[in-house]
């Protein structure tokens, strides 16, 4: 529930320092919020939870310790209202994050302007995503089947897609895995998952896909 009184409490989770300080330099310019805490990770995030009450969450998805996919379902299983701020500009993140139950999704090159338009949306009980995520989120509903079945990327699970995400970075098995926490024979079972539905054969042609495919979502040629 929000606060009963005072400015609504917020809390930043993100693993740059940098981001939360300017975050939290907006956020506390505005009379009606207030930022009560910060955290670079899911433990530091659940603790602050705990200690805090925040009334909302924004959450990063790329956390470096840990899934921030997983951290949102956490938070929204807390009965905490969540926002996600992220560099992702795929509409397959957003879909995920307010299918896992956010209450936005704010892209990150656009939070200097937003970030509190969109915490004032969450606070007064509308959704808020990102005006060039908007129309793709839709066209991306409509282009589906009736019979609703999906293909490619989209039958992908939210692990399976972090890790594509992370191969297409540059990132080997084991760094993977000291990022997600799991052990490297894990990442190998959910890179062998991600080649049989994206009808891959090789190691060398998923990470020439998920290369190509990380490339296209930041406007590079591939």
């Amino acid at each position: 529930m929000p606060s009963a009184a005072g400015p609504w409490r917020v809390l930043i989770v993100d693993d740059h320092p940098i981001v939360r300080t300017g975050l939290a330099t907006l956020i506390d310019a505005e009379p009606d919020l207030s930022v009560c805490a910060q955290a670079e990770d899911e433990a530091g995030a659940l603790a602050a939870i705990a200690a805090h009450a925040p009334d909302l969450v924004l959450v990063d998805l790329s956390l470096r310790s840990s899934s921030g996919l997983d951290l949102l379902k956490e938070v929204v299983h807390l009965g905490k209202a969540a926002l996600v701020v992220s560099m992702h500009e795929d509409p397959t993140w957003a879909e995920r994050s307010l299918a896992a139950g956010a209450r936005g999704y704010l892209l990150k090159s656009e939070a200097g302007r937003n970030i509190v338009a969109a915490i004032r949306a969450v606070k007064a009980g509308r959704l808020y995503v990102s005006e060039p995520l908007s129309q793709e989120l839709l066209a991306l509903r409509f282009t589906r089947g009736a019979d609703g079945k999906t293909s490619g990327i989209e039958r992908l699970t939210d692990r399976e897609l972090e890790v594509l995400q992370r191969i297409g970075g540059g990132f080997t098995t084991q760094q993977i895995a000291g990022q997600l926490a799991v052990s490297p024979k894990t990442i190998q079972t959910y890179r062998e998952r991600i080649k049989e539905k994206l009808a891959i054969d090789t190691a060398a042609e998923l990470s020439t896909w998920a290369t190509r495919w990380v490339l296209e979502r930041k406007g590079l040629p591939g």
